[in-house]
């Protein structure tokens, strides 16, 4: 067993995206060759309905898959094929965009206001990028919660962890994507596949997340090397670990939630403009003219 180091820690920055909904991002459009196979992490949650009603007009998508995960609130979408639905507390959709699709996707706030979710981008390899859109859209309740001892709760999304499989299946990447709380003051270690890149998340509580080469806890605000950091811990930090086998936080004294997400690296080229994402500048320039000629949409 080998505690995975920490390589950085860094605070989502505040981001304007769609038709004028305020986010924070935790990471994306620049070099993301750490996180691969992911693109990106928006954090939607605010609490001002004026910030976040403007949603996210028809836009499109190709050669990537978008999860979205909703916290409170809902999210109605609608696409180019015909498909249409609502996501709720608690839901998840992943959307394979492939070949490419047109969406939109519009937050509605809760009883009392607020929008709160998240959307990951996941890469596709290039054998796949034109591969048929597809949706895999769960509902809370189809998504298994385990449970330890010490109070730990683990929402499984996708992959398998402490013998739950998550309901999202086919996904390339054989990523992991769970929704851990640990209790106040318990010191929890949680296994990540070696083979795989891995990032938390932290968005409810504070706690330490623990470097394999020093037993001081890792700032969860701080932006930089982790090694020195001081002790102090923060909402909407992204925590992105080294190599090796296992992560270990130890909770605050409200506890710790976050979002731990791992995947085997794709390790291809990356041609990124807007919502899509290609192997080539080629590919790129093609996807662009085929969205002004009409012919984009390839399944219908």
């Amino acid at each position: 067993m080998s505690i995975r180091p920490i390589k950085r820690v860094v605070q989502s920055q505040p981001t304007l995206e769609g038709a004028g909904v305020r986010l924070r991002r935790a990471f994306g459009f620049g070099n993301t060759g750490d996180f691969d196979p992911f693109l990106l992490l928006d954090d939607f949650r605010n609490e001002h309905p004026q910030d976040y009603l403007a949603g996210f007009p028809w836009h499109p998508h190709r050669g990537i898959e978008t999860i979205t995960y909703v916290l409170a609130g809902s999210v109605n979408h609608g696409d180019s094929l015909g498909n249409r639905g609502t996501l709720g507390s608690g839901d998840v959709q992943w959307m394979t965009a492939g070949s490419g699709i047109l969406h939109q996707e519009m937050p509605q706030g809760d009883p009392r206001g607020r929008m709160h979710g998240f959307q990951l981008w996941a890469n596709l390899p290039s054998s796949l990028k034109m591969t048929a859109p597809r949706y895999q859209d769960i509902a809370a309740a189809d998504i298994p919660e385990v449970v330890d001892d010490d109070g730990t709760r683990v929402r499984v999304v996708c992959g398998s962890f402490w013998g739950k499989a998550g309901p999202v299946d086919g996904v390339a990447a054989n990523p992991r994507y769970l929704d851990v709380w640990v209790p106040p003051r318990v010191r929890k270690t949680l296994p990540v596949e070696a083979s795989s890149h891995a990032f938390a998340y932290v968005f409810e509580g504070s706690g330490s997340f623990r470097d394999a080469s020093s037993p001081r806890p890792v700032r969860t605000e701080w932006v930089g090397d982790a090694a020195g950091a001081p002790e102090l811990t923060g909402n909407r930090s992204l925590v992105l670990f080294d190599s090796g086998d296992d992560i270990t936080v130890q909770a605050g004294d409200e506890g710790i939630r976050f979002l731990l997400v791992s995947g085997r690296p794709i390790a291809e080229p990356v041609a990124w403009q807007g919502p899509i994402v290609m192997n080539t500048e080629a590919e790129l320039r093609r996807a662009y003219a085929e969205l002004r000629d009409g012919t984009f949409i390839k399944q219908r």
